[in-house]
Formats: structure tokens, sequence, C-alpha cells
């Protein structure tokens, strides 16, 4: 018999995860592992860990979104080849990816790449940001303490 273990992660202390939690019980998940004030970027999550560890064969991982299970598209390949041979598939609530079929499976692969271009982006026009207020003189970072004498 198949199951569904969720998982759900805020990234911030002050963060909730109601949402998300609220979404996996609806959506009929058998177990929900949670992780709290935690980066996706971590390589240790705690929950994620017991929440893989925690299917078998014929079970499905569900996130209320793919960004809840990693930062970046190598880890969440490395995540979902390894649910795959194992025999576990993936679902995405919001992003409606569902890998137990050969459509999901090629419509994961697509969005994981385009929220990867995506964080590229945002990382380009940060850096170009950035320089261009060094060229206009802005200093950045943290003011210096001035020490007294």
């Amino acid at each position: 018999m198949s199951r569904k273990i969720g998982y759900a992660r805020v990234s911030c202390a002050e963060q909730r995860l109601d949402l998300q939690l609220n979404a996996l019980k609806k959506h009929g998940c058998d177990k929900v592992y949670a992780d709290h004030g935690l980066s996706g970027a971590r390589k240790k999550r705690p929950e994620l860990d017991a929440a893989l560890s925690a299917l078998v064969e014929g079970d499905s991982l569900v996130v209320w979104k793919l960004d809840r299970i990693s930062r970046s598209i190598r880890d969440l390949f490395t995540i979902t080849d390894d649910l795959n041979n194992r025999g576990c598939s993936f679902e995405s609530l919001t992003d409606n990816i569902d890998t137990s079929s050969a459509m999901g499976e090629f419509f994961f692969h697509v969005l994981a790449a385009i929220s990867q271009l995506e964080r590229g982006i945002i990382s380009e026009r940060t850096k170009a940001g950035l320089e261009a207020a060094r060229q206009r003189g802005v200093r950045l970072g943290r003011p210096r303490i001035h020490q007294i004498r």
C-alpha cells in the first residue's frame, strides 16, 4: 500500500508552517515532517532526511511548493533521482507536479530549469546593482566603527 509522506520547511524562525501543513494534510499525507528555521540551501535538514528515510517503494514525497525541498537544481535532481531509483515518486502541490507519470516527470524538469534560471537572473541583477552603486561612489556594507582615542 503506497503512502504519501509530506515535507514542509520555512527558512526563518519567525515564519509559520501552518499553510504548508494544512495543504499537506488536506492532500492526504499519512505523515508530515517539517524543518523550521532552516534554509533550503543547507545540506543538513534533519526532518527532510527523516522523510526520505521513511519512504519505501511505491510511496510519494509530497511538498507544498518546489522551493520547499531545495534551493539548487543540482540538489533537487539528486533527491528526485534517488526517489526514482527507490521506486518512489515526488509531488509538488502548488506546482501541479507528480513524477509518477512520464508527463509529470517532464514537467518537473522544465519547471526546475525555469526556477534555476530565475535564481540566476536575480543573482545577475543583484550583482549589476551593486556594481552600479560602487561606480556611483556608494559605500556598501556596514558602516565602519570609528575608534575613539
